[in-house]
């Protein structure tokens, strides 16, 4: 119905919209109340066309509550907590929705694998972020503003903005944990303990997907500092980890390399183990499959936490969880963890 006073107009528009979804708490609304108050202070005149306006959206809001309450009455009450197939009968369930259990993704069991491992090796698990800022993805890693390494990490970005005016990121490397640690630990190197962590997270990349690469996919990062740390200490720590992860000797190597946050900086590389070193497809018949860079944190790191270099050094890395994973079960794509292919998936259970 239409309305001959503007202002009685302009709130029952938003009042019966609000009636459809809040019910019977439009009709104890403030708005409404203050439409009957607003009575007093008219002329006398004006009252009666007034109040009985007021009547009518009244009744006209009721019956739009007692519409709603009439549906939602007629409808079949469901049990949100019992399992699917109690709630609805059996010729109108989906024919694709599998019956049987689900079970554990290969990335997470493989995950909680590796965290046991380190865990007896004394490095405590923390886990990463899925969005953080510029200064913990460069800044904080040794990437000066304009610095021609920013351009090589394939990053994704929101258009919201932080108090600073950069956009939040998509991390794409679990080394944007890296300050956020040392600085939250450093306490323990007064103590004479090392800080000792790991980082597994899920990382994002606009990368050209193939075999190997995949724009999301998850990382494993490790990071010691203590007295007295160097390269060597770091190979064999990750060297130790591999041969209890895959259960036997690994066939390694490493090579130098640049990353902004290592000086001096190196790839891990194992060999293939599709073409046992020979050379294929899937390690680019190179006969080795790159797991991840590593190397000695550099001293600005160090400072970007208010950690002295000249008197503590350490090690980090940044491994794909998914190449691990991939090498331990003889996976050759990348992308079936993501596919979401219940016939991959099955194999693990």
């Amino acid at each position: 119905m239409g309305y001959q006073n503007s202002q009685i107009a302009e709130v029952a528009k938003d009042l019966k919209a609000r009636a459809k979804i809040e019910g019977s708490a439009v009709l104890r609304s403030t708005e409404l109340k203050a439409l009957f108050d607003e009575i007093k202070t008219l002329p006398q005149k004006q009252r009666g066309s007034f109040g009985k306006e007021i009547n009518l959206l009244k009744q006209e809001l009721q019956k739009i509550v007692d519409s709603k309450q009439s549906t939602v009455a007629s409808l079949k009450s469901i049990d949100v907590t019992a399992p699917f197939d109690i709630n609805v009968p059996a010729d109108k369930r989906p024919k694709l929705l599998p019956s049987e259990f689900g079970g554990q993704h290969p990335l997470t069991t493989e995950i909680n694998n590796i965290v046991k491992i380190f865990a007896r090796m004394g490095l405590e698990a923390v886990e990463s972020r899925q969005l953080d800022d510029d200064y913990h993805m460069f800044t904080s890693l040794n990437f000066p503003e304009g610095h021609p390494a920013r351009d090589d990490w394939d990053t994704f970005v929101t258009v919201e903005k932080d108090k600073d005016g950069k956009p939040f990121i998509a991390p794409a490397q679990t080394s944007t944990m890296q300050n956020r640690v040392l600085k939250e630990r450093k306490y323990k190197l007064k103590e004479n303990k090392p800080i000792a962590v790991i980082i597994p997270g899920r990382t994002f990349r606009n990368e050209d997907v193939d075999a190997r690469h995949e724009h999301t996919f998850y990382q494993l990062e490790g990071i010691y500092v203590d007295h007295g740390i160097n390269a060597g200490h770091l190979v064999a720590t990750i060297k130790e980890w591999l041969n209890n992860y895959y259960n036997k000797e690994i066939n390694i190597k490493i090579q130098p390399f640049y990353f902004p946050f290592t000086e001096p900086s190196f790839e891990f590389i194992a060999s293939c183990p599709f073409c046992e070193g020979n050379g294929c497809g899937i390690c680019s018949h190179t006969g080795w499959i790159e797991l991840g860079g590593c190397g000695v944190i550099h001293p600005n790191v160090l400072k970007m936490a208010d950690i002295d270099p000249n008197e503590y050094t350490g090690f980090a890395w940044g491994f794909g969880i998914d190449r691990l994973v991939m090498l331990k079960n003889n996976i050759e794509d990348v992308r079936h963890f993501e596919s979401g292919k219940l016939e991959f998936l099955r194999q693990f259970r």
